[in-house]
């Protein structure tokens, strides 16, 4: 553990149980109203809960300030070639006091683990290469909008993967 580290901790909010990797950073935090944190760290969105867990920037879809923080997390579905086909989780919310550092902090990885994208306007899909956090390299990943069913992404995609393989 670096001396940084042991002087003053990993900057994770007092009462927070989520254990975080060795090289993973604290950028920001806020808590929820009615206990927990959120917890913005270098390699993803930690979640409230009984058991804090992490979710990557890249699987991270949307997150929108309504009153309360809405944040939608996407699930690996299945493949098509090199794209992975994601489907959005229902939406959660946090009610936070002051969600201003929190909710720059996590709009900015967001962004910023987008390295490429594409709109399939017909039926409604996003291509997206993305960033790993704590990885190496980068991957290709695919998300219907509202609506719009896998088997319709996974077409739209097949076209796509196919200009990538060739």
């Amino acid at each position: 553990m670096g001396l940084f580290k042991r002087l003053f901790g990993n900057g994770a909010p007092d009462g927070f149980t989520g254990a975080l990797d060795e090289d993973e950073t604290v950028i920001a935090s806020a808590p929820v109203q009615g206990g927990g944190h959120l917890v913005v760290t270098s390699l993803g969105l930690w979640l409230p809960g009984e058991e804090p867990r992490r979710i990557g920037w890249h699987l991270v879809s949307k997150v929108k300030w309504e009153g309360a923080l809405r944040v939608v997390e996407a699930t690996e579905a299945s493949v098509e070639g090199p794209v992975v086909l994601l489907e959005d989780l229902p939406a959660q919310r946090f009610g936070l006091d002051d969600p201003g550092r929190v909710l720059r902090a996590i709009s900015q990885r967001v962004e910023g683990s987008i390295r490429h994208r594409e709109r399939v306007e017909s039926p409604g899909v996003w291509i997206l290469q993305r960033k790993i956090p704590g990885q190496d390299g980068v991957v290709w990943q695919a998300r219907g909008d509202a609506g719009v069913a896998l088997a319709d992404v996974r077409e739209a995609v097949s076209a796509f993967a196919a200009k990538l393989a060739g």
